[in-house]
């Protein structure tokens, strides 16, 4: 064999070897991925209901594409979007629910509790380590990025008279 084609080959396995380690790589960390907050579609979720600190909670409802309020009144589709996106959120890490102190982290009482088709998401405090916030998901507490956060509806202009 010539020493050219020798070369030629030896690259090719060297190339071949390298990607097959990348997708091993790959599909390790998808493995290893803490995943999302929960497992439902955000576009298809019906039902939100939305409770800051100890105020009442606001009950919406998805019917024909549009986002209604307990009381029968439209509400903002953007924003109930942005509620359901939560359920999507990107997972930093997971952790058991007893290895904090719920006080220590503000999930007792949380900030804030978002329940998407019945599933219930505590918000608590900002971590520490960067703009993270802790939110309970049954027995487990999730990090996940302060813009899940839930915020209250901003009032439209109109509303306020500064037309």
């Amino acid at each position: 064999m010539k020493r050219a084609v020798r070369s030629r080959l030896l690259m090719l396995i060297g190339a071949t070897a390298l990607v097959a380690l990348a997708l091993w790589q790959w599909q390790s960390d998808a493995r290893k991925a803490p995943g999302k907050l929960l497992t439902l579609d955000p576009a298809a979720i019906t039902q939100a209901t939305l409770q800051l600190g100890d105020g009442a909670p606001a009950r919406y409802t998805k019917r024909d594409g549009h986002w209604w309020r307990g009381d029968g009144q439209r509400a903002d589709d953007r924003y109930l979007e942005t509620l359901t996106e939560a359920a999507a959120a990107p997972v930093l890490e997971w952790r058991a629910a007893g290895e904090f102190d719920a006080s220590r982290i503000g999930l007792s009482p949380p900030k804030a509790v978002l329940t998407l088709d019945g599933q219930r998401l505590a918000f608590g405090a900002v971590s520490a380590t960067g703009p993270q916030c802790y939110v309970q998901v049954g027995g487990r507490v999730a990090l996940v990025s302060l813009r899940f956060m839930p915020q209250a509806p901003q009032q439209k202009q109109q509303d306020l008279g500064l037309h």
